[in-house]
């Protein structure tokens, strides 16, 4: 068995530092790049390109919602053609950080509300997928399992891949906690590696309400801003390889 580890990295603004980047770097497989508009600028997106290609991770793009003040985690009234603008110009900008230093984009998570939004609405999600398919075609979308977002790259002719959130709490229905809630994000480390690890061998997850979700599990997502993601990961990938399955990116 196989599983791709991913985490939020690059952003960090100007003089402010955000995350663990450079040890998260040293356990996680693939990276999710802010592109400037919820998080990040522009040397913080070449600095990161740069680590990840030196530790041998896949980078992605983590385009989000306009929103520095809101890090992105504020729905917005959007229309699909504003939704499609905004994906297609962050997406090519990191694409474009890429190239210059020789790597190439392996995939496209949405951030923040933009995504949780996205993976509800179909018409917003068929805006990422275009926006995603117009640019590059080999590039592989994330989104919850059984989500808009899914059945949207599907229908684009894009890869996608079921992504599920160790450290994040479900509701009954599948969808992730809001944040405004208690014990919607999971600090405790060894919590957060029984989750993972029962995600991948067991394809389940349980819920805030005690009942029990199905789901498919493609990668794994560490939020790089949360207290002690680096220990989360590092853990995580030391308990899967424990029960017998290896972290590895898509491209590996």
């Amino acid at each position: 068995m196989r599983i791709d580890l991913n985490s939020d990295l690059g952003e960090s603004f100007g003089p402010w530092p955000m995350g663990q980047d450079r040890a998260l770097m040293d356990s996680i497989s693939s990276a999710n790049v802010a592109c400037g508009f919820h998080a990040g600028d522009p040397g913080a997106m070449r600095a990161t390109v740069a680590l990840a290609r030196e530790k041998g991770v896949a980078i992605g793009a983590h385009p989000g919602f306009q929103d520095l003040v809101g890090f992105g985690r504020r729905e917005m009234r959007v229309t699909p053609a504003e939704t499609e603008d905004l994906v297609l110009y962050q997406v090519s900008a990191l694409a474009g950080m890429a190239s210059a230093q020789g790597v190439r984009l392996q995939h496209v998570k949405a951030h923040g509300a933009l995504y949780n939004m996205a993976c509800r609405d179909g018409a917003l999600a068929d805006a990422i997928a275009k926006a995603v398919a117009a640019l590059d075609r080999s590039l592989i979308l994330f989104g919850l399992p059984n989500s808009e977002l899914l059945r949207a790259g599907r229908a684009a002719g894009l890869r996608v891949a079921a992504e599920v959130f160790a450290d994040r709490a479900y509701d009954p229905d599948g969808a992730l906690t809001s944040r405004a809630k208690p014990g919607s994000v999971i600090h405790d480390t060894q919590t957060v590696v029984e989750r993972a690890i029962k995600m991948v061998r067991e394809k389940k997850v349980t819920a805030v309400d005690g009942s029990t979700i199905a789901l498919q599990a493609d990668t794994i997502c560490l939020h790089g801003d949360t207290p002690g993601a680096a220990d989360h990961a590092r853990a995580i990938k030391a308990g899967l390889e424990a029960a017998g399955v290896r972290v590895a990116n898509f491209r590996t």
